[in-house]
């Protein structure tokens, strides 16, 4: 079978090997590994009632609990440049990588604060930090929910 080609659109640098354009195109906008984890840590722990990807909300929250204007943001470590546990960054195109995840960044504290300015209480859960205790995750948003 031939290797499958990727139309390009002009954000990305073309990567050197194919394989990594086969391996970037399945990775998830949406109900990703961590939200999943997330979602299924909330519901054993017996907290519902929540919207998935809430359009209403500035910033369109992962979770949001829109009553009680509680948002939960699940950040990938890579993708959102954690800065519990510093993951490696790739060795490849660093100065596009670089200024992407500034970008990430920066667009993820513009969602905050708009849904702060907004009225709504914030909560980002980071990847390595759900890995490591989502009970203590699912605690921080039962906090909020409860304030």
């Amino acid at each position: 079978m031939p290797p499958r080609t990727y139309l390009r659109d002009g954000r990305a640098p073309v990567p050197k090997d194919e394989r990594t354009s086969a391996l970037m195109s399945r990775i998830r906008a949406k109900n990703t590994g961590p939200e999943r984890v997330m979602r299924e840590a909330l519901s054993a722990a017996g907290i519902k009632g929540y919207r998935l990807h809430y359009t209403k909300a500035p910033g369109r929250p992962d979770v949001a609990f829109v009553g009680r204007r509680v948002a939960v943001f699940v950040h990938g470590c890579f993708w959102h440049a954690c800065p519990h546990c510093q993951p490696v960054w790739p060795k490849s195109n660093t100065s596009f990588w670089h200024a992407k995840l500034d970008r990430n960044k920066a667009r993820d504290q513009r969602k905050a604060r708009e849904l702060r300015q907004a009225g709504w209480r914030v909560v980002t859960v980071w990847e390595c930090r759900l890995k490591r205790d989502a009970a203590k995750e699912v605690s921080r948003v039962r906090r909020a929910l409860d304030a």
